[in-house]
């Protein structure tokens, strides 16, 4: 009997199981085969052991790559974390249209990166962009943004802080409805002004949501490529390049598929250690009501 409903359920789980099969782990066990030869997509494979870590590792490059994208992540999260937080934080209160504000809010993380990194391109045109117009208008002279190598990077970190606001503010918009009215009016009751109620109450009872925003957007950070790609192509003179993006340039620009994905299993060590520390350390700080 228990047999049978095995068969029934795995059966069931076939139609998830197959692509899941299919486009993620039989792709992921290739690209460790590969990473272990190297390999320019046309030649036969030739095997190398773990010559390809061992170059990767000791390659300046992949140190500068890895920073950038670190610097990205430090930029972007607090970034997005705190738009993310005051946008919940005003449209969780009683306003009128509140339902069109937050839909608007919520569009640029539906669309396309590419069109957003255009449109950002755009804006942030050192010539006749409407940033540095604006900037001008002011007496303030504008920045060369993804033409010059300081500020490449962020430019790239202020196109995604945006486009990702609205998903950040969902998520903890969530959170902040879901703390029960009570807590606050007995802190009322006691005399506690909105900043006490803000830093004891809804900061701590929101730190559930706020580990997942955490650990997705920092996932997210250091795959970062779409808008780097779009908005700078790793420019000037490599200053926005990022870790993903030296993947794509091993494989199809310099036909290194071996080192790009030794590479890829390099970025998944460093990101699944990430993600274990911060699931070990969440028992400091979030709170479960």
């Amino acid at each position: 009997m228990r047999a049978k409903k095995l068969g029934w359920v795995l059966f069931f789980l076939l139609p998830s199981a197959i692509p899941l099969v299919a486009f993620t782990l039989v792709p992921m066990v290739s690209s460790l085969w590969v990473s272990l030869h190297k390999w320019n997509l046309i030649s036969p494979m030739q095997w190398v052991g773990l010559d390809n870590y061992t170059n990767l590792l000791t390659d300046p490059t992949t140190r500068q790559v890895f920073l950038h994208t670190l610097v990205y992540v430090v930029g972007y999260l607090p970034l997005v974390y705190a738009g993310g937080l005051a946008l919940a934080l005003v449209l969780n209160q009683r306003l009128k249209g509140r339902a069109f504000l937050r839909a608007t809010y919520f569009l640029p993380v539906v669309t396309s990166w590419v069109v957003v990194a255009l449109v950002w391109k755009w804006l942030l045109n050192p010539a006749n962009g409407l940033v540095n117009q604006i900037l001008g208008f002011f007496g303030v002279p504008g920045p060369g943004w993804w033409t010059d190598p300081h500020w490449a990077l962020p430019a790239v970190i202020l196109s995604s802080a945006w486009k990702d606001l609205g998903f950040v503010m969902v998520i903890l918009l969530a959170g902040l409805q879901s703390i029960p009215s009570d807590v606050y009016e007995a802190a009322l009751v006691d005399g506690a002004n909105a900043w006490q109620r803000f830093w004891r109450i809804t900061l701590p009872l929101l730190s559930p949501s706020t580990f997942f925003v955490v650990v997705i957007s920092l996932i997210n950070g250091f795959q970062v490529f779409d808008q780097v790609y779009v908005m700078t192509g790793g420019g000037p003179s490599g200053s926005s390049q990022v870790v993903v993006g030296h993947i794509y340039d091993l494989t199809f620009r310099y036909g290194r598929a071996g080192e790009a994905s030794a590479l890829s299993w390099i970025l998944f060590a460093v990101i699944l250690l990430i993600t274990v520390l911060q699931v070990r350390g969440q028992r400091k700080w979030v709170h479960y009501a």
